[in-house]
């Protein structure tokens, strides 16, 4: 059975396209398809009650996908395809407002399990996932690109795009756009990274007809100018979102949320920052508090170890550390 595109994420997406956007439109993605690039540690871990860590088991994982949908605090649940065929089956999905979404592509710059070096590497064009299979689960699909300024590695890598575009039109498969800034760092002469991949995008997207054209953007943070600048260029046509990147502080979370909406990001799609905290579903309830209600940073962070002591829940860092801004990227615009 195939997952429709929610109304409510139909609804938000409109909003936005059409100038008519309020917080409540937010969009939020719980971005759970680790097990494309992470393998077994991919997934988080658990700890005993001896303190040892253990890797979480593939039916834990799917077991907090579904406990976040409980919750409806999210707007679309991506997946692998394993994933999403095991929720289908449960039919996991039934009777939520909530949109399946499943990563299409799996570039070796996401291969990133126990002794793989591939991230050492420029990445090179892979697809696992069968877009004829994906399109009989649900109707939106993630696919990823990285921009290298290098003309034989980008040209493969936006071959290998467009030919997904094609295919993905002929099952009626719609798409969000990831971009990742390079696992290394690239030679882009004086001009900033961030400036960079604008242009890389903006360029790529301007030849892709409009029945092709990503739903969204979702990319790294490479701070409040590039952000402005992308999210500025065309709103009623190119949507922007962000990315979670690494795990970091709770305040890192919710600044990096903060600052990719002030700026005109519309769409967070977090990962590690959701999977990665104590507790998932009280993280992205505060989450929507700081977008839709105004709730600052630092009251966010209160909020959220006062809810872990209630639960006698053990904080792995500090209300003082978890306190702290460390993404040096976010520093210029903390509150």
């Amino acid at each position: 059975m195939c997952t429709k595109i929610s109304d409510r994420l139909t609804k938000k997406l409109s909003s936005i396209k059409n100038g008519n956007y309020t917080q409540s439109d937010f969009i939020i993605a719980d971005a759970k398809d680790a097990d494309m690039g992470g393998g077994i540690n991919g997934l988080g871990f658990k700890v005993d009650k001896n303190g040892n860590k253990k890797a979480k088991t593939a039916a834990e994982y799917r077991a907090s996908m579904i406990e976040m949908m409980e919750a409806d605090l999210v707007d679309i649940m991506l997946t692998s395809m394993w994933s999403a065929d095991e929720l289908t089956a449960q039919k996991a999905f039934d009777n939520r407002d909530i949109t399946a979404a499943v990563r299409l592509n799996d570039a070796t710059d996401i291969w990133g399990f126990r002794g793989a070096k591939y991230r050492e590497f420029p990445a090179e064009p892979f697809r696992t996932a069968r877009l004829k299979k994906a399109r009989e689960l649900c109707e939106l699909g993630l696919y990823a690109i990285t921009f290298y300024n290098n003309q034989k590695i980008d040209t493969a890598m936006l071959n290998a795009y467009c030919d997904f575009r094609e295919e993905a039109n002929k099952f009626g498969m719609l798409h969000f756009l990831e971009v990742f800034n390079p696992a290394f760092d690239i030679d882009t002469a004086n001009t900033n990274l961030g400036t960079f991949i604008n242009d890389a995008i903006t360029r790529c997207l301007a030849g892709v007809a409009k029945t092709e054209r990503p739903l969204f953007l979702k990319l790294q943070y490479n701070g409040a100018r590039a952000m402005e600048e992308l999210a500025s260029f065309d709103p009623a046509n190119l949507i922007v979102g962000v990315l979670g990147g690494a795990a970091g502080t709770t305040r890192d979370t919710f600044e990096l949320l903060a600052q990719s909406e002030r700026f005109g990001g519309r769409v967070a799609l977090f990962g590690r920052k959701i999977y990665g905290a104590e507790d998932a579903v009280e993280i992205v309830r505060l989450m929507r508090a700081v977008v839709e209600n105004g709730l600052s940073t630092r009251e966010a962070v209160t909020a959220y170890h006062d809810s872990l002591t209630k639960k006698n829940v053990v904080a792995q860092r500090s209300l003082l550390e978890d306190l702290e801004v460390t993404d040096p990227t976010l520093k210029p615009e903390a509150e």
